[in-house]
């Protein structure tokens, strides 16, 4: 059987923060990337072909979009999927990039 391996707890206290789920840190980067456009809702849910209600709870990150949503209203923000996922699990991607 493998061997745990535990990382260190930075603050020695043992108490951690709980990581984000995936929905959320995907909701945020679609909200911080139609927000630095200067975009409303109403504009990308309607070039994604989905509703405001529906985009505003993603990015919200309450909602879990399929892929074909994803790909769908990443595209409405002039992004591919793979770029998105690639801003989210590596935020710090965009400035090895610039």
């Amino acid at each position: 059987m493998g061997e745990i391996l535990r990382f260190p707890d930075p603050d020695g206290d043992g108490a951690r923060e709980p990581e984000p789920l995936w929905r959320e840190l995907v909701g945020r980067e679609l909200h911080r990337e139609r927000r630095h456009r200067g975009e409303r809702l109403v504009d990308v849910a309607e070039r994604a072909g989905v509703s405001v209600q529906y985009l505003s709870e993603v990015e919200r990150g309450l909602k879990d979009p399929s892929s074909e949503m994803l790909h769908a209203i990443a595209g409405a923000l002039d992004l591919s999927v793979r770029r998105l996922a690639v801003r989210v699990g590596r935020p710090d991607a965009l400035a090895l990039a610039a």
